[in-house]
């Protein structure tokens, strides 16, 4: 057996047909589980993960003593762990229930090397205004879950927004209904200064108050990270310089919400948004949202209905533990999901596949020249999709492991044509070969085009919860 610093690295029963030197996380973390368990000297870790509002949540697992030869793998079981709930669950305080020593190194990981400053830079400080630290404990916090529950409020008169990269979106909707909807370019991306962005969503916003009788409430998503109505990191405000962009953008919704009056406004990644739409058009909870777009989007609806405070950040989610794994050129860290389901994976899987495409193309013209191949039948094209479609199979079930998981809303540019269908069924079967507890009680679900359009402007407005007093909204 192969081990990566102690780790074992289990070859998945479905072998991605042009990665043959994949090595599923899901499965080096259950035989290593599978190892502590068989020893019979398993010692508790328990971790409480702590974001700024005191929100706090829990996750549970076991390592080897130190004593015990197996010992050698808990820091890199533990680090990899944990990156996963840093940017799916979000937090920059770690409060740690175990050996001492390992809260030690995993204190000195954040502090000392390259990827652990990056995800304390990004996570600890830039969304939650702290550098993370890790804390070791008797005694965790007790769990505690954001006071909001957003969406699913559908009385009165509301707007729904979308702010992507390419156009912006608004919908007036009454009691749920869409009465007016409207798509404008723009293009934000490179522009200094934060006056286009905010003239932009105003023009948006006025147009649909135009077919309003009034605006209870104002709810929006756009790619990026917004906690508590700030913008924390996003990619839609890049061209905006460190110092404009903390003087002007952090606080730009506050001051559109202020512009209206302060009714009601909720914020939040296009992601939550879009499995919250899929989760009111289904009918369904539990439901992860997975984008293969230009990167790796999330979204979560647990089992109540609603969305949460946890980030959904599946770029950076590690899926593959080999130690040649692909190479996250932001992060500086292997094997991020990143490199795995999305346009970036297409790229990375042309020369395997025998493909040369012109080096000059972006990624979404090289995404549209292998999608042009699938529709001609041709063979190595439709390798790539095999490929992507064994990914998502074992990233799924990796995380089966951390989200109370039913069902799975695939969308995104790589999801699109026939490509599409192959990618489901190569999930579906590592599912059922290799998972067959997971294939049996996770379903897949794909959006059509409605439900893209009306569903999101409809679950984007639902956000933000309004009073009613003696009858009338307020």
């Amino acid at each position: 057996m192969n081990t990566h610093n102690g780790l074992p690295l289990i070859a998945p029963r479905v072998t991605p047909i042009l990665d043959p030197s994949f090595r599923p996380a899901v499965l080096a973390n259950r035989a290593f589980r599978e190892q502590v368990r068989r020893s019979g000297h398993a010692v508790s870790v328990k971790v409480g993960l702590e974001q700024a509002d005191g929100t706090v949540s829990h996750f549970s697992t076991e390592v080897f003593p130190e004593a015990h030869p197996g010992a050698i793998a808990n820091f890199t079981y533990l680090e990899r762990i944990l990156k996963l709930l840093l940017w799916s669950r979000g937090g920059y305080r770690v409060h740690f229930q175990g050996p001492a020593c390992l809260a030690g190194k995993l204190g000195a990981y954040y502090h000392e090397t390259p990827t652990g400053r990056f995800d304390s830079d990004l996570v600890g400080e830039r969304m939650f205004d702290h550098p993370i630290e890790v804390i070791s404990t008797n005694v965790l916090p007790p769990e505690r879950r954001s006071a909001t529950a957003l969406g699913r409020h559908l009385e009165g008169c509301r707007i729904g927004f979308d702010l992507g990269g390419s156009d912006r979106k608004a919908a007036a909707v009454v009691d749920g209904q869409v009465v007016f909807s409207d798509e404008v370019v723009w293009d934000p991306y490179f522009q200094p200064d934060p006056q286009y962005h905010y003239d932009g969503i105003m023009d948006s916003l006025k147009k649909a108050a135009a077919h309003l009788p009034r605006v209870d409430a104002i709810g929006g998503s756009a790619a990026g990270i917004y906690l508590h109505n700030q913008v924390k990191v996003a990619s839609l405000f890049r061209g905006v310089s460190p110092d404009l962009f903390a003087k002007r953008v952090r606080t730009l919704f506050c001051e559109v919400q202020q512009a209206w009056g302060n009714v009601p406004l909720e914020v939040v990644n296009d992601g939550e948004v879009t499995a919250l739409a899929g989760s009111m058009s289904l009918g369904l909870n539990r439901i992860l949202g997975i984008s293969l777009g230009t990167s790796t989007a999330g979204g979560y609806v647990n089992g109540e209905g609603h969305i949460t405070s946890w980030l959904n950040e599946l770029a950076f989610i590690p899926v593959d533990y080999h130690p040649q794994a692909p190479l996250d050129e932001w992060s500086g860290d292997r094997g991020c999901g990143v490199q795995y389901l999305s346009q970036q994976c297409v790229a990375r899987l042309l020369a395997p596949a025998g493909l040369d495409l012109d080096p000059r193309l972006s990624l979404p013209e090289k995404l549209k020249e292998v999608q042009n191949l699938m529709d001609r039948g041709d063979y190595r094209a439709r390798k790539i999709y095999q490929t992507i479609g064994v990914y998502l199979g074992y990233t799924i079930a990796h995380l089966a492991d951390f989200y109370d998981l039913e069902n799975i809303l695939i969308l995104g540019r790589v999801t699109s044509g026939p490509g599409g269908d192959l990618i489901l069924t190569g999930a579906n079967d590592v599912l059922r070969q290799e998972f067959p507890d997971l294939g049996g009680r996770i379903a897949f679900h794909i959006p059509d085009e409605k439900d893209k359009r009306h569903g999101q402007a409809i679950a984007a407005a639902s956000l933000p919860s309004v009073k009613i007093t003696q009858g009338q909204l307020t």
